[in-house]
C-alpha cells in the first residue's frame, strides 16, 4: 500500500520540470471587490493539452523504468487524460494506447490522435472501457496509467498547488474541483504540509456529488448516474483519492448547474479567460455566497480550458 506524503509532490515537481508549463496566476479587481477578498486563479487552462492532467501524466511516464517505458503506456479516457498521456508519451518517444468511448467529443479524439496515440473505440459504458483497455494491456505489455487514482498521477497533479503556494507564500483558503479526486488529493498533500492552517475545500456539481455523499456516509459511492455540464467531474473517486480526501479535506461544497454557468460566464467576460465548466465549479462558491470570503487570501485551481468551440455559444446562451 502506498504511503502518500507531500514529498511525492516535491519529487514530482523536479521530475516533470522539463516538460510542463509553470502556469500563470491571474487576478481580478472585480472578483476581489465582490468577494471582499484577494483571489488568485492558478490557470491550468494554459497548461500543455489545456488542463492540469498533463502534470500527472508526465510524472507517471517519467517515473517508469526504461524497460517499462519501452512498452509504452495505456489508459481509457474520453478527454483530458487521453490527450495528456498521449503528449507525455510522445515527448518520451514511447507508444501510447488510448481507449475512448465511441461517443467521445470529436475535437478531443482528433487532439489525442494528433499527439500520436493509437486510439481504440469502445461502447460508451464503464465495463466496455475497462474490458477493452485490459485487452490492449495484455496485447501490448504497456503500463496502465489511471487518470486519477495512480499515486504518480496524484503527485503530479499536486504540483499545480505547489507552484501557487511558492509564488504567494500564504493563503487562507484553497478551492479545487473534485471528480475522480486526483487534483484535490495532490492539492491536499502539499497544501496541508506547507500551510498547516489553510482551509481546503473541494467543489463538485450537485448532479455528481458522490464525493460529498461518500464522505457523509463513510464510504465510496460508485453506483450513480452523473447529471452535470461539468463533464470532467462525472467520475467517481478512486480508493486512493477517497482516503486522502477523507483524511485531509475541510469540506466538499456542492454547486448548482446555474452557478457553474454563471461562474464560467463571469470568468470569460470579466477576466477574458476561456475555462471549461469543470473549472467554473471551483469559482462558483466565491460568487454564490456559500462560503466565507471576506478578508481572506484565496487560491483557486482552474483545472482546464478544453471547451468545444461548437458548444461555446450554447454554453454562453445557457448562462444567461
Amino acid at each position: 500500500m502506498t504511503h502518500f506524503s507531500h514529498a511525492m509532490v516535491l519529487d514530482a515537481k523536479t521530475r516533470i520540470a522539463a516538460f510542463v508549463h509553470e502556469t500563470p496566476i491571474h487576478t481580478s479587481a472585480t472578483l476581489d471587490a465582490q468577494t471582499k477578498a484577494e483571489v488568485f486563479l492558478k490557470c491550468e487552462n494554459f497548461q500543455k493539452t489545456g488542463s492540469f492532467k498533463f502534470r500527472g501524466a508526465s510524472n507517471a511516464v517519467a517515473s517508469l523504468s526504461d524497460m517499462a517505458r519501452a512498452n509504452g503506456v495505456y489508459a481509457h479516457s474520453s478527454g483530458n487524460h487521453a490527450q495528456a498521456l498521449a503528449l507525455a508519451a510522445q515527448l518520451h518517444g514511447i507508444p501510447c494506447y488510448i481507449v475512448m468511448p465511441e461517443d467521445s467529443n470529436p475535437t478531443k479524439i482528433a487532439a489525442t490522435k494528433g499527439y500520436g496515440a493509437d486510439v481504440t473505440f469502445c461502447s460508451p459504458t464503464h465495463e466496455a472501457r475497462w474490458k477493452t483497455a485490459e485487452r490492449i494491456g495484455k496485447e501490448t505489455g504497456a503500463t496502465f496509467v489511471h487518470p486519477h487514482n495512480d499515486p504518480r498521477v496524484i503527485a503530479g497533479q499536486g504540483t499545480a498547488c505547489l507552484e501557487l503556494i511558492e509564488k504567494l507564500t500564504t493563503l487562507d483558503l484553497i478551492l479545487a474541483p473534485v471528480g475522480g479526486g486526483g487534483l484535490l488529493s495532490g492539492t491536499l498533500l502539499i497544501a496541508k504540509h506547507l500551510l498547516p492552517d489553510v482551509q481546503v475545500i473541494g467543489c463538485e456539481p450537485e448532479g455528481a456529488d458522490d464525493a460529498a455523499r461518500g464522505l457523509e456516509g463513510g464510504g465510496r459511492i460508485l453506483d450513480f448516474v452523473p447529471d452535470t455540464i461539468a463533464d470532467g467531474l462525472r467520475t467517481p473517486l478512486g480508493d486512493n483519492t477517497f482516503e486522502i480526501i477523507r483524511k485531509h479535506v475541510d469540506r466538499i461544497e456542492r454547486v448548482s448547474e446555474t452557478d457553474i454557468l454563471r461562474a464560467m460566464r463571469f470568468v470569460w467576460e470579466r477576466m477574458k479567460l476561456l475555462i471549461e465548466p469543470s473549472s467554473a465549479v471551483a469559482v462558483a462558491p466565491l460568487l454564490n455566497g456559500s462560503i466565507e470570503t471576506s478578508g481572506r487570501r484565496i487560491g483557486v485551481i482552474i483545472s482546464g480550458g478544453n471547451v468545444d468551440v461548437n458548444a461555446f455559444f450554447d454554453l454562453l446562451e445557457a448562462s444567461i
